[in-house]
């Protein structure tokens, strides 16, 4: 069975400086790619050093809407270096996020237009963050998937109705753990009646979101933990594991570009 972990945070504190362990934990699992996750300047740059040093890494260069509040005109120029590189996949994890409102509703508005024209010029997918904030986030993904945006929203953790809304403006699904969690995750579990297997993609978002199938085994998520998202996602959709396993990656390399 060969997955590709579409986010992981090696910037996180949990993660930082245990990159190379965590990689030959994961290549044992069978993750055969991995996805470094940037959420801000300073970690989109961490995301591609590392990338760069590891053939299995792979990098997203971008701002989180918490963060939101630090793009600048200096902005775009800065970011075009690190979306110009072909270890970078993706332009994000950018979006809106309504619920803890680390920047105003304006500057992430603001931030996440300036993502989404990046990745219709460069035509690399968008890596995609909604929280609490499902009516002006649809709205702007309806524009740029007019102007020929794509990508996955990753970390989805909405409803049947919200998934079928991004699956209609052409937009992938990216599924964690949080699936595996009976009592929060009951909408997602829903969801993914309706999200076909051709359009899911699997991720720890590590080191969050530990999957509750996975045993106690260290405190913190990591890539090798996502055959148990896997496992779940598999059984809730009446699917064998390696078949859902395989398809899952198949998108993956699709969307990315993913090397064989």
């Amino acid at each position: 069975m060969t997955l590709i972990d579409i986010g992981v945070n090696f910037h996180s504190s949990q993660l930082k400086g245990i990159g190379a362990e965590l990689l030959t934990r994961a290549a044992a699992a069978g993750v055969a790619h991995i996805l470094a996750t940037g959420t801000s300047l300073p970690s989109s740059r961490q995301a591609l050093a590392f990338a760069r040093e590891h053939a299995r890494v792979w990098a997203t260069a971008g701002v989180h809407p918490h963060t939101a509040k630090d793009w600048t005109a200096a902005s775009d120029a800065q970011f075009a270096a690190l979306w110009a590189d072909a270890h970078v996949v993706a332009v994000g994890e950018c979006g809106l996020d309504y619920n803890r409102m680390f920047s105003p509703v304006e500057a992430q508005r603001h931030a996440f237009e300036a993502q989404i024209a990046a990745s219709v010029r460069l035509r690399k997918p968008l890596f995609l963050h909604c929280r609490d904030a499902f009516d002006d986030f649809r709205a702007m993904l309806r524009d740029a998937a007019s102007a020929g945006a794509h990508g996955v929203v990753h970390c989805f953790t909405d409803g049947a109705a919200e998934a079928e809304a991004f699956l209609a403006l052409g937009f992938d699904i990216g599924v964690t753990g949080w699936v595996t969690d009976a009592a929060r995750g009951a909408a997602l579990r829903d969801a993914l009646r309706v999200i076909p297997a051709d359009r899911l993609h699997l991720e720890t978002d590590a080191p969050y979101l530990r999957p509750k199938n996975a045993g106690k085994t260290r405190p913190y998520n990591e890539p090798a933990l996502l055959p148990f998202v896997a496992q779940a996602v598999a059984e809730l959709k009446g699917m064998d594991v390696a078949a859902l396993s395989a398809q899952a990656t198949a998108n993956s390399r699709r969307l990315f570009h993913l090397p064989e």
